[in-house]
């Protein structure tokens, strides 16, 4: 009986125990002194985001023409009041924006300071120092696969990472693939694909740290969960009662050989 229990604990112990860096984020990261300086990233704009811009300066009136108006939008029809909301600016196939007065603009590519300083010039033939504030209303990323939450969600800013986005779905599964993890881009129709080690310091020296518009993020199973899909999920959960019955049978044969 004394040469069985070691087999059985070793049967347990492959049922129960786990390797802390397959779970871990950033295993390579030894010094925060490796200071990487992502703060210059700045998003450019693409077809099909929506903008709100906005133009003032010191005379409102003067001002006024360069401003779409606010439509009123109500989804109760017992209500003919609504809410106010601004409307907005979609990039087309082309890259250009249809701005008032000054027509067809094109901004796909440049980023909001960019951006901002092209319609600043543009303005200032027509209004004295003029103050333009632009924001991307329609800044979603999805996140799919082994996370607790997969879904579509809306930035607050136009910088989101990677890390934030899976913050926002609820961080991996035990079973995601962390060393692994797709992201998907659309520029302008043409999609690219890279794949990123969530494991290692190099993530922040990634093209893909920081997500743009409609990015897609899907984390693969890792091995764990395919080997549970081909037995079943009942199967595992009786090889882990299997391995929880053994341990106790272990403990208790050893208990009693010390008490004789």
């Amino acid at each position: 009986m004394k040469k069985i229990i070691p087999f059985f604990l070793f049967i347990a112990l492959l049922f129960s125990c786990a390797t802390k860096d397959d779970v871990v984020y950033f295993n390579g990261m030894d010094s925060a002194d490796n200071s990487i300086g992502l703060d210059s990233y700045s998003p450019t704009y693409h077809i099909d985001d929506e903008l709100v811009i906005i133009v003032n300066a010191m005379d409102p009136e003067a001002a006024r023409p360069f401003n779409k108006s606010s439509v009123s939008i109500s989804l109760d029809t017992q209500d003919a009041r609504g809410r106010e909301r601004i409307q907005t600016y979609r990039v087309d196939p082309d890259g250009n924006i249809n701005f008032p007065v000054l027509g067809m603009l094109k901004i796909a590519g440049l980023n909001r300071a960019q951006a901002t300083k092209m319609l600043q010039d543009k303005l200032s033939d027509y209004i004295k120092n003029p103050i333009v504030d632009i924001e991307t209303v329609n800044y979603r990323i999805t996140v799919l696969g082994e996370v607790n939450r997969p879904g579509t969600f809306t930035a607050t800013n136009e910088r989101i990472t990677l890390i934030e986005a899976i913050s926002l779905a609820g961080d991996l599964t035990i079973y995601g693939e962390r060393e692994n993890v797709l992201v998907i881009q659309d520029y302008d129709g043409k999609k690219t694909y890279t794949r990123v080690n969530l494991k290692s310091d190099n993530l922040f020296e990634s093209p893909v740290y920081y997500l743009s518009q409609n990015d897609v993020v899907y984390v693969e199973p890792n091995k764990t969960r395919a080997r549970n899909s081909a037995i079943g999920a009942q199967t595992g959960v009786v090889l882990s009662s299997l391995g929880l019955l053994i341990s106790m049978t272990a403990l208790v044969v050893t208990i009693l050989n010390n008490q004789n």
